[in-house]
């Protein structure tokens, strides 16, 4: 199966693409900036030589992180299959995370942590090893305090920028190669409208104040 996949959850965003499970070509971009997702796409495409007609799957990064990003992802993705009807397969940044760790031979038990505003930060614990990858607590949301303990206590941290603020954490970004990779192996396949992304907290909507009368 040839697969696109888009992975834009951090500040570090890239495109790769994949057949059969191997990696043909790969596309990044860094900076706060606006994604460029086509012209990455085009970057991919054009390097392994590649038509947007062959492109049977197209997998996503849902996050947690840059909601930007994500959302940009999502788009990309939903209007390409309402296009073509290509299939569709979503998958959470953390977990990729984990597998990029085990690839870098990052073992035993790890704590993927990805900024989430506010003060608090999205944590998921994994146990690597050479033969797999075991989450063992399911990603939440935490305060600075919990993540600094966990650091204190001699626990392993890797994420997006996460060495900036916790000394001895090991930097870590979501990867498309990767995402590919993962999808190769996953058959929990989607329609558009079923992708959303990962969010922890509650949506909390907020009444506008009456309209005002004001003085002619």
């Amino acid at each position: 199966m040839t697969i696109l996949a888009l992975e834009f959850s951090s500040p570090h965003r890239s495109v790769a693409l994949a057949r059969d499970g191997r990696v043909l070509a790969e596309a990044a971009e860094t900076g706060e900036r606006g994604t460029n997702a086509f012209g990455l796409i085009e970057k991919v495409l054009a390097a392994a030589k590649i038509g947007r007609e062959e492109i049977e799957c197209l997998a996503v990064g849902l996050g947690p992180g840059s909601y930007a990003g994500i959302r940009v992802a999502l788009s990309v993705t939903q209007g390409w299959q309402l296009a073509t009807g290509v299939k569709l397969l979503g998958v959470g940044s953390a977990e990729c995370l984990a597998a990029q760790a085990q690839a870098e031979k990052i073992l035993g038990r790890v704590n993927i942590v990805t900024d989430a505003q506010r003060g608090e930060f999205y944590l998921a614990a994994f146990e690597i090893s050479a033969d797999g990858v075991k989450e063992i607590e399911a990603l939440k949301i935490v305060s600075v305090a919990e993540v600094a303990s966990r650091s204190q206590a001699g626990e392993f941290l890797a994420g997006p920028e996460v060495a900036r603020r916790f000394p001895g954490g090991k930097n870590l970004f979501p990867q498309a190669a990767m995402l590919a990779t993962l999808a190769t192996r996953r058959t929990d396949l989607v329609a558009g409208g079923k992708l959303e992304p990962v969010y922890l907290r509650e949506i909390n909507f907020v009444k506008a104040p009456p309209a005002r009368t004001l003085l002619s």
